[in-house]
């Protein structure tokens, strides 16, 4: 553990803040901390879909709190982060199925936190334009929207989205100008090759960075565990997935979507202006 992990978890203790990587017990904790990111959750406790592998309660969420981007901003700002991910619940309860609020999170970190890199991680909002679009003007740094699984079983795990729709959210982010990225949790009953052809969709609707999991079953009542990947198995997705032109990819067992994000948008940012200083060829 080192001195930055250390000052963070004190900090956090003293301030009882808030961060998804404590109370989801990541194992990422020490080194993302020792980077000075971390993961904030927003939009109360309670989702409004159900996904099978999610921990996430499903139900009727309570009442918005809108003063919650402040005191994530403010957390931000006490903990000195230099890379924050916002992610939260689907809140389909709500007229604006929460867009403002996941906007106004990130427009209130980067008035508190100029210097500060905010990825926000988003539900699908209906693929509605006009909700997404004010989501998109917020100009995150990077905008996730993660597909999960693949088509043949993906009502099964995710009954409340769409394969389609979700990729189609990454298109309009690309659209718009912002770094689109993209998250596939592999054991839950997948073929390597549907992997692949997963990781070819993803790349062709504009998803520039990419995270590939190992499924972690919650508890019995999830979803199973279908198998163990093996490591040379995440290897070789990875070099696929480099192979596809996506400029950043991160792919493992303890990979998680917003694992070292900070880092990983360092490196596709490199890479994309080593892109555009190479000169077409002929």
């Amino acid at each position: 553990m080192g001195p930055n992990y250390t000052d963070l978890k004190l900090l956090v203790k003293r301030e009882k803040l808030h961060t998804v990587c404590e109370e989801a017990g990541c194992p990422n904790i020490y080194e993302c901390w020792e980077d000075r990111e971390a993961t904030f959750l927003i939009g109360g406790e309670v989702c409004t879909r159900n996904c099978s592998f999610c921990l996430i309660k499903s139900g009727k969420p309570s009442e918005l709190d809108r003063d919650e981007p402040r005191r994530v901003a403010e957390s931000v700002q006490a903990m000195g982060l230099r890379y924050s991910t916002v992610t939260g619940v689907a809140r389909d309860d709500l007229a604006d199925q929460g867009s403002w609020l996941y906007a106004e999170t990130v427009r209130a970190i980067k008035a508190l936190n100029p210097s500060t890199g905010v990825e926000l991680l988003i539900p699908d909002f209906g693929g509605r334009p006009d909700l997404l679009g004010e989501v998109f003007e917020s100009r995150p740094e990077v905008l996730a929207h993660n597909v999960e699984t693949v088509p043949r079983i993906f009502r099964l795990i995710r009954p409340g989205f769409s394969y389609e729709r979700s990729l189609n959210v990454l298109t309009q982010a690309r659209e718009a100008g912002l770094v689109a990225k993209s998250n596939l949790i592999l054991g839950m009953g997948e073929t390597p090759e549907e992997i692949r052809a997963a990781l070819a969709d993803l790349h062709d609707a504009g998803a520039e960075l990419v995270t590939i999991t190992q499924y972690l079953r919650p508890t019995e009542r999830h979803h199973p565990i279908d198998r163990w990947v093996k490591p040379e198995e995440f290897v070789e997705h990875a070099r696929y997935a480099e192979e596809l032109g996506f400029a950043g990819v991160m792919s493992g067992p303890l990979v998680r979507s917003s694992y070292r994000a900070g880092r990983l948008y360092q490196q596709a940012m490199a890479r994309r202006a080593e892109r555009d200083r190479t000169p077409a060829p002929g």
